[in-house]
């Protein structure tokens, strides 16, 4: 009698199908098929959404997963969960967990590892737990914000409409149209005067320097004249005047005698005066002065 009969061939199979379907499952679940993870246990007072083979992650990246959910029926007793963490991780003293969750509200566990870089937790110990502030969370504690806002909303959406509605509004987009073609052309025309710069920049630069040359020529026309003799020339000047001064100052010469000597002024103005009689006698009787005949002078 053969052993491996038809019914032990199936019996065979059909537990190598179970063995692989369980294992196939706790791998679907994220659970380590031959664990090697060191356990660890939350304590949390709610676990609202979290179950066996929720991701744990530490820093952003997955270290373990959810192993077990244990309830305390105890009063005011604490949630355990299970967690199966990466054998080389440690948890510093002072670690904790919270609950998280995505936009699409899938929950996982993330760790908050402590400062203390001696003293570690054993393996087996209980760190507590706690809800991370989630966005929906965030969400309602704007929700006053946005409450106290919707009045201001609808005035702005009120104003807007009627900014709107205001017959007037057509008139000013064209004026704004106007103004918008006005700087454009204004835009062209100094394009184009900067153009005309630009060819005209060279043109001015060449006069520049011609009147650099001609400057620089005067320079040296100028540093080409002698100061010193000009300089001796003014000052020979001025000394003859000041003899001049001096003289006129002075009893020396004819003008000094006439700006000091009072008898020569007196004797002018005598000479004047008589002559100026001479002359006003002359006008009235210019026959006592000058006689004319034809026929030859007659003795008187």
């Amino acid at each position: 009698m053969k052993f491996f009969t038809k019914e032990v061939k199936i019996a065979v199979v059909s537990i190598i199908g179970i063995v692989v379907l369980f294992y196939g499952l706790q791998f679907l679940k994220g659970l380590t098929v031959f664990s090697s993870d060191d356990s660890y246990y939350v304590a949390f007072d709610d676990v609202s959404g979290l179950s066996a083979s929720s991701p744990v992650y530490a820093n952003g990246y997955r270290v373990g997963v959810v192993k077990d959910i244990v309830f305390n029926y105890e009063p005011h007793g604490k949630i355990l969960a299970v967690m199966d963490l990466d054998k080389e991780l440690r948890l510093p003293q002072g670690s904790r967990a919270e609950l998280a969750s995505d936009l699409l509200g899938n929950i996982k566990i993330n760790l908050v590892l402590g400062d203390d870089p001696i003293h570690m937790v054993a393996k087996g110990d209980t760190i507590p737990g706690g809800e991370q502030a989630g966005i929906m969370s965030k969400v309602s504690e704007l929700m006053p914000s946005i409450e106290s806002l919707v009045p201001k909303l609808d005035s702005i959406m009120w104003n807007l409409n009627l900014l709107l509605s205001n017959p007037a509004l057509p008139s000013l987009l064209n004026n704004l149209e106007n103004m918008t073609t006005h700087l454009n052309n204004a835009s062209i025309q100094l394009n184009a005067l900067s153009a005309n710069l630009n060819h005209e920049v060279p043109s001015l630069m060449q006069k520049a320097d011609a009147t650099l040359d001609n400057t620089q020529q005067l320079t040296g026309h100028l540093a080409g004249i002698d100061i010193n003799g000009m300089a001796a020339s003014v000052n020979q000047t001025l000394a003859n005047l000041n003899e001049l001064t001096r003289k006129l100052d002075s009893n020396e010469g004819s003008l000094g005698l006439l700006m000091h000597d009072d008898q020569l002024y007196r004797h002018l103005t005598s000479t004047a005066a008589d002559a100026d009689s001479l002359l006003i006698d002359f006008k009235a009787h210019p026959k006592r002065y000058i006689h004319f005949s034809v026929f030859g002078r007659k003795d008187k």
